[in-house]
């Protein structure tokens, strides 16, 4: 299986923001729509990811305070990327070397979409299960 198909399955719903948008804002888009990410666009661009993780650390370092701090502030600017060609081992890799959850995907400059850690534990399931189908018909056609 490769990133391709993994988007394929996920489909293509995408949740964005721009760099100059308040924090604040960013937590309530990611709480109402139960993600955990954010695609931070500028000029139609991708600029940088925001995650949970992101967001925790400005409210440990500010003391919980908020106000004032904008997307761009704490978003990740150079986030590790994938390729529709990675394969699921290729992205577990990187997600893993790079102690990523998120990986936004592009083909050149254009955004494809973003796969989770979960759509690839998801994917490897699905895979591992039709794999195993199919051995199974193998042995029950070896046994006829």
């Amino acid at each position: 299986m490769i990133v391709r198909d993994i988007l394929k399955l996920k489909g293509n719903l995408l949740f964005t923001i721009g760099p100059e948008a308040r924090l604040i804002h960013a937590v309530s888009i990611m709480v109402r729509n139960d993600i955990g990410s954010l695609v931070v666009l500028s000029e139609g661009r991708l600029a940088g990811m925001l995650t949970f993780r992101e967001i925790l650390a400005r409210i440990d370092s500010g003391g919980g305070a908020l106000e004032g701090t904008t997307v761009g502030d704490v978003m990740v600017a150079e986030s590790v990327r994938g390729a529709l060609e990675d394969t699921l081992d290729q992205v577990r890799s990187i997600m893993t070397a790079h102690h990523v959850r998120y990986l936004p995907v592009l083909e050149g400059e254009t955004l494809l979409g973003v796969i989770s850690f979960h759509d690839v534990a998801k994917a490897a399931l699905n895979e591992a299960a039709l794999e195993n189908r199919l051995l199974k018909r193998y042995i029950e056609n070896l046994s006829e």
